[in-house]
């Protein structure tokens, strides 16, 4: 649903956003940013009809409690909406590119078997909680699919109940990173997995629109995610571990390193298994894909370490992250 504007670019904004969704982009976070500049607007500059310089600088301001990736976040619509303004012949300030720095890659934890095992356990230890009965079922089947899977978070806290193919074992995932659409196939445990949960989803919530629900027609929500996890890591014996904090995200990575470990412990030709593996992820860039042989050498068995230097060639397009 488009956001109610009310400064002297509401007609603008609502005709921007109108074109981004006709052109397949749902554009819901960015629409929820966009209401934000368009308030901005109404109380700092309440007489602007052009998108001027000093009204762009001024919202490109960064605050001191931003990280880069955020502040990267609340200048893209603003950006987008100044080209298409210039696009329908207005005379608009469009957001210079290297107005917000890049981030610097994080370095993800990737979980041994310990850990995931002692997580998961725990996952399934959590009480019920009667106001919402599902969701401790829920917390227990999200967080194994993501990893098992390797999904983005996002990807699976919006997946709907009719893109889960319970008979074919499918998971469809639409409109994701880079808007684009990816089916996922699931393993004969993880499919049971799935159809078990939705047994249990119907009976509390028949009908649902999305498969992992928090409420009747309600997604879970990236906060309570968020809560979940660092509540179940808490409670596990690894939770004082070494390196970066573990995220949900790094169930993600640890996917895809293990599998590129595994392919190399067969033996494997990565140059002919990393694009599968692309693919499956939904990466955009063969080279975001490369990234994750960095992260496998110390997790390597002696064997597999031989074959390492085999397929440094593939690293170099990823240097810049470094």
């Amino acid at each position: 649903m488009i956001q109610t504007f009310k400064s002297n670019f509401n007609v603008r904004l609502e005709n921007f956003i109108k074109e981004k969704q006709a052109s397949g982009y749902p554009y819901e976070d960015s629409q929820r940013i966009l209401q934000r500049f368009d308030e901005f607007c109404l109380e700092i500059y309440p007489k602007l009809t052009a998108l001027s310089k000093e009204l762009v600088l001024a919202w490109a301001e960064r605050k001191h409690s931003e990280s880069p990736g955020g502040f990267r976040r609340r200048l893209q619509p603003v950006r987008e909406f100044g080209r298409y303004l210039t696009r329908q012949g207005e005379n608009a300030y469009v957001i210079p590119v290297n107005l917000a720095p890049k981030d610097i890659r994080y370095t993800p934890h990737i979980f041994t078997k310990e850990e995931l095992q002692c997580f998961f356990v725990r996952a399934d230890e959590l009480p019920c909680d009667k106001r919402y009965p599902l969701l401790h079922y829920t917390v227990s089947a999200i967080f194994r699919v993501i990893y098992c899977c390797g999904l983005r978070p996002g990807e699976a806290r919006r997946l709907k109940t009719a893109e889960v193919d319970r008979i074919n074992g499918v998971l469809h995932i639409s409109e994701s990173k880079g808007h684009k659409d990816r089916n996922v196939p699931l393993s004969p445990d993880v499919l049971e997995l799935c159809r078990r949960y939705n047994m249990l989803a119907e009976a509390y919530m028949p009908n649902r629109e999305f498969f992992f629900s928090y409420a009747p027609n309600l997604p879970c929500s990236k906060d309570w995610m968020k809560y979940s996890f660092r509540k179940i890591w808490a409670q596990t014996k690894n939770h004082n571990c070494r390196g970066s904090r573990p995220r949900t995200y790094d169930f993600r990575h640890t996917f895809a390193t293990n599998r590129l470990i595994l392919w190399m412990n067969e033996g494997r030709d990565l140059s002919v298994c990393l694009p599968y593996l692309s693919a499956y992820l939904g990466h955009a860039l063969l080279s975001d894909t490369a990234y994750y042989i960095h992260l496998c050498p110390e997790l390597l068995p002696k064997t597999a370490l031989e074959k390492y230097g085999e397929f440094q060639y593939l690293i170099p397009e990823v240097n810049e992250y470094e």
